[in-house]
């Protein structure tokens, strides 16, 4: 079961664009407003687009030697923020309780929790406009992933929708510059009310020896955010 809505009044739908110069896990700049075809099906492993004529080689993974994150370790708590864009939004959501807490700035439309290491970390967004279901703002996700430079080694690994469909998961790898460790990134979009339309979404990237417990991060966030919006 993911989370819920509380009170407020839902007026549309909105998605990050991401940033791919600073990683295609990171913060995002701008909306995108036109929406593209619904996804429903699983994706098998891809490499970079076939489309693409490579100009330069691949990044090659070099190893993290940070321990990998345990989910039995793993304490949560609910921590609390505003997010700001079209609508201002009161968002509550359990991550991990000792993940500090940064806000993006222009717009203050998410909130980023991470780990004490600096290598994980929870994006959560809201104050947008929610209008769309959540395969539809996953579909828009991957055409953004599409302009990831061809030496990041990009990687769909898996797209899935909810039997319900109201969440729609994504799962990706790449290689960043400069430091070419492989990131593993886990994206939730999530709807919380009867419109079945997605009201925020929740993003968990961390390193590659991280793969069993991301998904454990998600689940918690992903069943535990709440979202209650009024006017700017």
């Amino acid at each position: 079961m993911a989370g819920r809505f509380v009170g407020g009044v839902l007026l549309g739908a909105g998605l990050l664009v991401i940033t791919l110069a600073g990683g295609a896990g990171g913060y995002g700049i701008g909306q995108l407003t036109e929406p593209r075809a619904q996804s429903t099906e699983s994706a098998a492993p891809l490499g970079p687009s076939a489309e693409v004529t490579p100009t330069e080689p691949l990044n090659v993974a070099v190893k993290d030697p940070t321990p990998a994150l345990k989910k039995s370790e793993l304490r949560y708590k609910e921590r609390e923020f505003v997010a700001k864009k079209t609508v201002r939004s009161q968002v509550t959501v359990e991550v991990p309780k000792d993940w500090h807490l940064t806000l993006s700035a222009d717009p203050q439309d998410q909130a980023r929790f991470t780990d004490p290491t600096g290598r994980r970390f929870v994006r959560v967004q809201a104050g947008f406009t929610i209008e769309r279901p959540p395969a539809a703002s996953m579909a828009e996700r991957i055409g953004q992933l599409d302009g990831t430079p061809y030496r990041q080694d990009l990687r769909i690994v898996s797209e899935r929708v909810a039997e319900d469909k109201r969440s729609a998961t994504l799962i990706y790898t790449y290689v960043p510059d400069p430091e070419k460790v492989l990131r593993y990134v886990v994206v939730r979009w999530v709807a919380l009310d009867g419109s079945g339309n997605c009201a925020v979404e929740i993003a968990v990237s961390g390193l590659n020896q991280d793969k069993e417990a991301i998904p454990a991060v998600l689940e918690r966030a992903a069943d535990s955010v709440t979202r209650s919006d009024s006017s700017l």
